[in-house]
């Protein structure tokens, strides 16, 4: 179902009757698609669990080119994206919520660590350290947000990946994160089937890894 949060972010949720763990999901850089209306049903259905999906470029027309919305990252705030996941986490009703993202979203998901308020995370391929064109005032450095709470996190790494590079994924591990290599894994390789990258192997090992994660 589609529907917004208080202040107007759109969302897409999931109720489950009678849940007691919430789940929100961080999309990639291309935001809410039916790909994630397929995931928020499909986890809520399979996982058990009130799931919902969160805008991240809320109350902007990007279209579906990647450049556009690539540009626009840095104009995003930290406390406003995490506010909108926590917010997210207290429309589940849920006391216990997890949190699990891709790409962009994943990288919030380090930040998400921050929150206090997701008691499990899950990373897939989130960015470890701020690219360079996304440097701003409202931008924090993932790795320094995450070590408000490593152990609630575990990231899911493409050791191909080059938003996830060899070094920054041991400084990821010297923080206590709990990470899932696959070696030949691209960015992008579980979530969206339509990718050229996607491993549906690899991806169907990662998502389970991440159900029991995110079921604490």
């Amino acid at each position: 179902m589609q529907s917004a949060l208080d202040n107007g972010t759109p969302i897409t949720i999931a109720e489950v009757a009678g849940s007691s763990r919430g789940l929100v999901i961080a999309p990639d850089i291309f935001g809410l698609r039916p790909l994630f209306t397929d995931m928020v049903e499909r986890f809520a259905s399979e996982w058990g669990m009130t799931t919902i999906a969160v805008e991240p470029f809320p109350g902007r027309d990007l279209g579906a080119d990647l450049e556009p919305r690539y540009a626009a990252v840095p104009t995003l705030a930290d406390d406003v994206v995490l506010g909108d996941l926590v917010a997210a986490a207290e429309r589940t009703g849920c006391d216990s919520v997890g949190l699990i993202g891709f790409c962009m979203g994943g990288m919030y998901c380090f930040k998400a660590a921050s929150t206090g308020r997701f008691d499990r995370i899950a990373s897939f391929y989130g960015m470890i350290r701020l690219p360079e064109p996304w440097r701003s005032p409202g931008q924090g450095e993932p790795l320094d947000l995450v070590v408000a709470d490593p152990e609630s996190v575990l990231a899911v790494i493409g050791e191909l990946d080059p938003y996830t590079p060899a070094d920054a994924v041991v400084d990821l591990e010297a923080t206590g994160v709990e990470t899932l290599r696959f070696p030949e894994a691209e960015h992008g390789f579980a979530h969206d089937a339509s990718r050229p990258a996607h491993r549906a192997t690899d991806a169907a090992t990662a998502f389970s890894r991440a159900r029991s994660w995110l079921s604490g």
